[in-house]
C-alpha cells in the first residue's frame, strides 16, 4: 500500500484545516480533562479511562512531532519522547495536552514535503497533518461520548476521515496482510455513501475484493450492500464508535456483509 497525504475521495483539506482540527479536537479533550473525572471509563476504547485517553493523545502528538521534526526515516519509540509524562499537577494537564498539539502542528508544518517514516514507508511529512487531525478527532469523540455528549463533527472533516480510514488506516500497514480481505469476501462489493448535501457527491466509496485484492475507489455504484447516512454518523459507525443499527444510518442489501466488515475492521 502506498501512503500519502492526498485523499482518494473528497477534495483534500488544506494543511491549515488539518492543523486547526488537531488543535480544536485537542482543546475539546483538554476541557474534559480539566473539568471531568479522569477515572471515567471510555466505553468506545475498552480498558481505557479518560486519563489513559489523554495520555495517549498527548504522547501521539509528541511522537508525530518527533518523527517530523527530526525527519526520521525510522520509527521513534514512545519511551524516548521528551516531555511524554502526564503531569501530576491537575492544573498542568490541559496545558500539557494543548502544548503537544501545538508542537505537532509546528513540526509538521516546518517539515512540509520532506520525507519521513510512516508505518514502514517514507512519505511527505504532511501525511502526519491528516493523520493527527483524524486521530485526535476520533479520540475527542471518544471522550465526549464517555461524558455523555454527542460529538459534533462537520461533514467535510468526517468525510475526509472516512476516506483516510477506508483507503489507508484500515489497510495493510507495516507490510502486513490486508486485514480488509477478511472483512470483505472475494467477489463482493460494499458501497459507503455519505448523504450530506454539502459534499457535492464526493462522499461515496466502493470497496471491492477481486483477484488483485481489496480496492477502494471514490464514486457512486452498486454494491452487494450499502451503508448510508450523514458523514459524521457513518464515521462513528465505521470506526465502531456507534452501532450499525444507529438510527442515523441505513443498511441496504446484504446486511450480513456490513456486519462482517465492521467486525473485521477496527480503529
Amino acid at each position: 500500500m502506498t501512503l500519502g497525504p492526498e485523499p482518494l475521495g473528497p477534495e483534500p483539506l488544506s494543511p491549515e484545516q488539518y492543523y486547526a482540527q488537531i488543535e480544536a479536537a485537542t482543546a475539546a479533550i483538554a476541557a474534559l480533562v480539566e473539568d471531568g473525572d479522569l477515572a471515567r471509563p471510555v466505553p468506545t476504547c475498552p480498558d481505557w479511562t479518560l486519563r489513559e485517553l489523554a495520555i495517549h493523545v498527548g504522547r501521539v502528538h509528541r511522537w508525530a512531532a518527533a518523527i517530523t521534526g527530526t525527519r526520521s526515516a525510522e520509527c521513534i519509540s514512545f519511551r524516548s519522547l521528551p516531555d511524554g509524562r502526564f503531569p501530576d499537577d491537575p492544573a498542568e494537564r490541559a496545558p500539557w495536552l494543548t502544548a503537544g498539539a501545538r508542537r505537532a502542528v509546528a513540526a509538521i508544518a516546518e517539515a512540509g514535503g520532506d520525507q519521513v517514516w510512516t508505518f514502514g514507508e517514507l512519505v511527505p511529512a504532511s501525511f502526519w497533518g491528516r493523520r493527527m487531525a483524524h486521530e485526535t478527532l476520533v479520540h475527542a469523540a471518544d471522550a465526549q461520548l464517555a461524558a455523555g455528549r454527542q460529538p459534533d463533527i462537520a461533514p467535510r472533516i468526517a468525510a475526509d476521515a472516512i476516506d483516510e480510514w477506508l483507503t489507508v488506516i484500515s489497510g495493510p500497514l507495516y507490510g502486513r496482510p490486508d486485514p480488509r480481505a477478511a472483512a470483505l469476501p472475494p467477489g463482493r462489493v460494499l458501497h459507503v455513501h455519505a448523504t450530506d448535501k454539502g459534499l457535492d457527491g464526493a462522499g461515496e466509496w466502493l470497496i471491492s475484493h477481486d483477484r488483485d485484492g481489496i480496492s477502494v475507489r471514490p464514486g457512486h455504484g452498486r454494491g452487494d450492500a450499502a451503508l448510508t447516512g450523514p458523514a459524521a454518523a457513518l464515521l462513528l459507525v465505521l470506526l465502531r464508535r456507534a452501532p450499525a443499527d444507529d438510527p442515523a444510518v441505513a443498511v441496504f442489501g446484504d446486511g450480513a456483509l456490513v456486519t462482517q466488515w465492521l467486525a473485521e475492521t477496527s480503529f
